[in-house]
């Protein structure tokens, strides 16, 4: 039975410095080689969550994908994180997925942040994205979209479920903590998954205090890993035979509803 070895990045991020994010997270890389099969950035990993799209945003053949494109390559990791995409004349949040052969996956964030006004300078998403990596299937998703759990519902075919594992890459303020860290704990349940969401550290440009708090959540809900206010790098390794004696004993997938999401 397959099992699946991460790294989570939690760190801080120098405000939209894209060379001095790259050259820090390149170290966490390095220092990762042959220990891990996937690696996790926070969102917008490059540059904070900032809203200077016309400035930052890169085409997809831009140097943060191809630096993307190099780490994974010569470190032979599946790396994950969403970067300030521009394609054509629009913007978005784009959670790349790199494998170590150079070829790409990637999701848009589909729940934009109005609140910060990330609707009035980004595009929504509207398809969903789940890779593969080891027998795994993962739902890759971008923060605000923790708080819609219709979006990241399992679909089950003929009882067996979409995905196995949920990750959010984040950029989520301290001041609302308590709800990242609830959501997702409940999107591990409802969904019988493994649940992973790496969040940033630190002030951001506006002075806003990030306190991680990255986790890593089995499908009954139990915290396995949770750290709080300091830089770190997490390697675990997840178990689909566990997942699957889980899913087993308790079938509750099958009871859901049916449902259709619209564009």
């Amino acid at each position: 039975m397959s099992s699946l070895t991460l790294s989570l990045v939690q760190t801080a991020l120098v405000w939209e410095d894209k060379a001095a994010n790259l050259q820090l997270l390149e170290t966490q890389l390095a220092s990762l080689r042959g220990k891990t099969q996937v690696v996790v950035l926070p969102e917008l990993f490059s540059t904070g969550f900032s809203m200077q799209t016309q400035v930052l945003a890169e085409p997809m053949n831009g140097p943060t994908v191809q630096w993307m494109r190099t780490m994974a390559q010569q470190y032979q990791l599946i790396i994950t994180g969403s970067v300030m995409i521009q394609e054509e004349g629009l913007f978005y949040n784009r959670l790349i997925w790199m494998l170590p052969t150079g070829e790409l996956g990637h999701y848009d964030k589909r729940h934009l942040f109005a609140f910060a006004g990330e609707d009035r300078y980004y595009s929504r998403g509207n398809k969903r994205f789940i890779a593969s990596a080891n027998g795994f299937k993962i739902n890759l998703q971008i923060c605000y979209d923790l708080r819609f759990p219709v979006w990241s519902r399992q679909h089950a075919t003929d009882g067996q479920p979409e995905y196995d594992l949920l990750i959010y890459v984040a950029n989520w303020p301290e001041r609302r903590r308590l709800a990242w860290m609830s959501l997702l704990q409940a999107r591990a349940i409802e969904n019988q998954c493994y649940v992973i969401g790496v969040n940033r550290v630190g002030e951001d440009g506006h002075q806003i205090y990030h306190s991680g708090d990255s986790m890593v959540i089995d499908p009954l809900g139990e915290v396995l890993f949770t750290k709080k206010d300091e830089a770190c790098v997490h390697t675990l390794t997840i178990s689909k035979e566990q997942l699957q004696a889980y899913r087993r004993q308790f079938p509750f997938l099958r009871d859901g509803d049916a449902f259709e999401l619209l564009p």
